[in-house]
């Protein structure tokens, strides 16, 4: 039920945000600036900024706390506060649903709690599993043996942060390949979303496809009803994954996992390079 919450809230709240950023700034064109409705303008802009920026220019970290939007909002806030005496009932209510949904995203949503990580512990093997190329044919884990492997679980090609990390981690293409190491980055997407990845990229890396989840659900990183509510019109299932970097060595023993208790906080590229 949780997550079926996050996914309706991160869907509606950029939309609420767009909505005031657009509503109030069309209002103070029409009509003589009030310091009030300036604040809750101010409020509402670095949301929409954060969210459509995400898409426009894709970075795959963000620090924890946002900490220049958070900054902005503050003023905002503050300026909507010093101006009450202009402000209408409506918009406190709109103030407060700006300020409390920019809490809720920082705190509630961008946060996974209590994963478990006992599969996927260093030290472990990796468990045997099953996943599909683009011909859907069946590819095991145990074909990677033999070499170092990182395994970049990721939620799909609608998520900018994953799109960030695996152009991150192309990009490392030459030092990976003379390292003999296998790169596999597995989605429980739709197989047309990891071909049109695999050829944008137009390398010997595997984009694999984890049919309804079941890996993500073998190792313990399955996110139900994980992605934005209304992407599934897109053809996206409902279920996806916790991004999640594995390594193993050449044996199949897990060196370092990526177990990262929010969304947005990923290691750095080169920090893998040092368990290949």
């Amino acid at each position: 039920m949780q997550n079926l919450l996050k996914s309706i809230f991160v869907s509606v709240f950029p939309v609420f945000a767009l909505f005031i950023t657009v509503k109030y700034t069309w209002e103070m064109i029409q009509n003589e600036t009030q310091l009030g409705s300036l604040g809750i303008m101010i409020t509402s802009i670095p949301i929409v900024v954060f969210f459509l920026g995400l898409f426009i220019v894709p970075r795959a970290r963000t620090n924890t706390f946002l900490i220049p939007y958070t900054i902005t909002i503050l003023i905002g806030v503050i300026l909507s506060l010093i101006g009450y005496m202009t402000l209408e009932i409506k918009e406190f209510i709109f103030l407060s649903i700006l300020v409390l949904g920019w809490c809720l995203y920082l705190f509630w949503y961008s946060v996974f709690r209590n994963r478990d990580t006992s599969v996927i512990r260093v030290g472990n093997r990796l468990p045997e599993f099953t996943l599909e190329n683009s011909q859907r044919a069946h590819v095991s884990s145990s074909s990677f043996l033999g070499s170092p492997a990182i395994y970049l679980f990721y939620r799909g090609n609608w998520c900018p942060l994953c799109m960030a990390q695996i152009k991150e981690l192309v990009a490392q293409y030459k030092t990976l390949e003379e390292k003999g190491v296998n790169m596999v980055f597995v989605s429980p997407q739709p197989h047309g979303f990891s071909e049109k990845l695999a050829k944008k990229h137009g390398l010997q890396f595997h984009f694999l496809t984890d049919v309804n989840n079941r890996v993500a659900k073998q190792l313990a990183i399955a996110s139900k009803n994980g992605i934005p509510f209304g992407f599934q019109a897109l053809g996206y299932d409902s279920d996806t994954v916790l991004p999640t970097v594995i390594i193993t060595d050449k044996d199949g023993v897990i060196q370092f996992a990526d177990v990262t208790d929010n969304y947005r906080v990923r290691p750095e590229p080169d920090f893998f390079l040092e368990y290949v």
